[in-house]
């Protein structure tokens, strides 16, 4: 029983430990899941705490488990709407771009320390994909807000790339455990039946989850169990008939929040705080288990090799995968920075232990440090690399909370909390005065601690919290009318889109005359969303921008692929330029 109790004590210290930590994040600039990786660091084996854990199989068994319920979340948070643009280009570093970090990271290896080429490879696949807890936590603590060609791809491909790198990786553990030293087509058809009943499980499970989450009426606090439950049953089915696990709870994820289904706002709230949970233990024991004193040793080839993945492997990667697909050289170089690596390759450099292969431990501490490297230089440089390159876009408005009603009411309302500021034109305007869309109330308002009974003369003041009742759809006008984002300067909307928002059905002939440049015949009955939409393949997004006739366009507004307003910054005369 002491023993028990010694456990308990010593994970709650650990555990608080780590979240009071987090705060260290934000004023430090130093990436929160680094933050975890070291304090487990600090209470191992070589550290204050001197705690001795070198159980393999029991850090495989619960980073896998950890990863299933970041992914899961992952999934749940990722729009549907954003497979849109960033599908194929995901889909294209998910598989092509691991192959080709994998053997360039491996080749390096290989020559590097003198290993054999199938155990450089071996490293190759274990560091070849980017992470999903690291992407996640990364982009969404940071508070980074990415144009959606960008942030799409990056977030797909961290939630799709797992089975490549995992495939890769138990292929070449059991090659090398077998002596095997050359490729059988076996390969490739052991490829297709991961990503394909993954992809089939994953599908069949979300929509069955859905279908059994309206249908069932449990008390609030059930419906996240019954969500992660089934999620796990599927990722573990699919792993006992040959498919990828990973995937396919990614995509029960995406299928689950992008459909109605019950409850599903505070089903997301429980999940970020299991999603927390999950990376917290899941870092904390990867820290745990590594020996620090042993890295020493191939600290400096450890270095070079992580080096070396981030600024060749990884950019050559996005370089030859989204060379099909219209994305600007600061976009392809953004997402080149953003190859996270985190505790997937860790988890994987665990199967050479298992298997009990030569060169186990070295290719577990080489990984190690590659994690390190990446979390400490990449994590650290995102809102820097971001600013850089230009991929951020100015914040949409939200809520402060949002909370379903449908436990109670059948329907999708919701309850939404606002608060308002010197931001707010509707400071000091009555209630009749304010244009809300059809089917949305004020519930509630509140003025200090004193709760007021609004009614149409009352008149809405500086710090008012209001209550309100809508629908998901009337989020983005009640969140312009009632809240407003603060970006910094570069983000504000006058100096992002610039002095002057023009319609997307404006003819060119139109704003070419009153704006006193020449448009070509043939072009003036062509309006300003066709025109820029071609520029970039058809798909573009907010924030998108082209030089033409001297000036600045930017897409302010979207509609799906179709552009509804565009921001013009006027410039000082030149000849037309096209590009961006």
């Amino acid at each position: 029983m002491d023993y028990i109790n010694t456990l308990f004590l010593i994970g709650a210290v650990l555990l608080c430990f780590s979240v009071l930590a987090s705060s260290l994040s934000s004023r430090l600039g130093i990436p929160l899941l680094l933050i975890f990786l070291v304090i487990g660091m600090l209470a191992g084996v070589d550290g204050i705490g001197r705690i001795q854990f070198e159980d393999a199989n029991s850090a495989f068994l619960i980073g896998s488990l950890a990863l299933a319920i970041i992914l899961l979340d992952g999934g749940m948070r990722t729009r549907v709407e954003n497979f849109r643009v960033g599908l194929w280009p995901a889909m294209s570093l998910a598989s092509v771009g691991v192959l080709i970090s994998a053997a360039l990271t491996g080749a390096l290896t290989a020559w590097l320390l003198e290993l054999h080429w199938l155990q450089g490879l071996l490293l190759g696949a274990i560091v070849g994909s980017t992470d999903a807890a690291a992407v996640f936590s990364l982009l969404q603590g940071k508070g980074l807000n990415l144009k959606q060609r960008v942030g799409a791809t990056l977030e797909i491909e961290s939630g799709s790339n797992d089975p490549m790198a995992i495939f890769l990786t138990i292929t070449l553990v059991e090659m090398l455990a077998n002596g095997q030293t050359s490729f059988s087509w076996s390969f490739a058809l052991l490829l297709i039946e991961q990503f394909g009943i993954g992809a089939l499980c994953g599908l069949a499970g979300g929509f069955g989850l859905v279908w059994l989450v309206n249908r069932v009426t449990l008390p609030a606090g059930l419906y996240p169990l019954l969500i992660t439950s089934g999620a796990i049953l599927v990722f573990a089915a699919t792993n006992k008939i040959g498919g990828s696990g990973f995937l396919a709870i990614y995509l029960t994820g995406l299928i689950l929040g992008n459909n109605r289904v019950r409850n599903l706002q505070n089903i997301l709230q429980v999940q970020d705080g299991m999603a927390w949970l999950s990376q917290i233990g899941m870092f904390l024991m990867l820290g745990l288990l590594v020996t620090p004193s042993e890295m020493i040793i191939i600290a400096v080839p450890a270095v070079m090799i992580a080096l070396f993945l981030i600024l060749v492997a990884r950019p050559i990667a996005v370089l030859i995968c989204l060379a099909p697909f219209v994305f600007s050289w600061r976009e392809r170089l953004f997402i080149a920075w953003v190859g996270l690596r985190g505790a997937v390759p860790i988890i994987l450099a665990i199967f050479p232990l298992l298997a009990g292969l030569e060169q186990a431990q070295l290719l577990f501490n080489l990984a190690f440090v590659v994690v390190l490297v990446s979390l400490l230089l990449q994590g650290s440089s995102l809102p820097l690399a971001a600013r850089l390159c230009k991929v951020e876009i100015p914040p949409q408005p939200e809520p402060l909370q949002r909370t379903s009603l449908d436990t109670a009411i059948e329907g999708d309302f919701e309850l939404l909390v606002y608060q308002l500021d010197n931001a707010n034109w509707c400071v000091g305007v009555a209630l009749r005065d304010l244009k809300m869309p059809d089917d949305t109330r004020i519930a509630a308002l509140f003025r200090g601690n004193h709760l007021l009974h609004p009614t149409g003369s009352t008149q809405l003041a500086l710090g008012d919290v209001l209550c309100v009742v809508g629908r998901p759809r009337d989020l983005p006008a009640l969140s312009k009318l009632f809240s407003k984002a603060q970006p910094p300067r570069r983000l504000e909307s006058r100096s992002f889109f610039g002095d002057f928002i023009l319609e997307g059905d404006a003819t060119l002939g139109e704003v070419g005359k009153f704006y006193g440049f020449a448009v070509p015949e043939e072009m003036r009955d062509q309006t300003l969303a066709a025109f820029f939409s071609r520029q970039f393949g058809g798909h573009p997004v907010v924030g998108d921008q082209i030089e033409w006739e001297g000036h600045t366009w930017v897409v302010a507004a979207m509609d799906n692929d179709w552009i509804l307003k565009v921001g013009l910054k006027l410039g000082n005369g030149g000849g037309p330029v096209l590009g961006f």
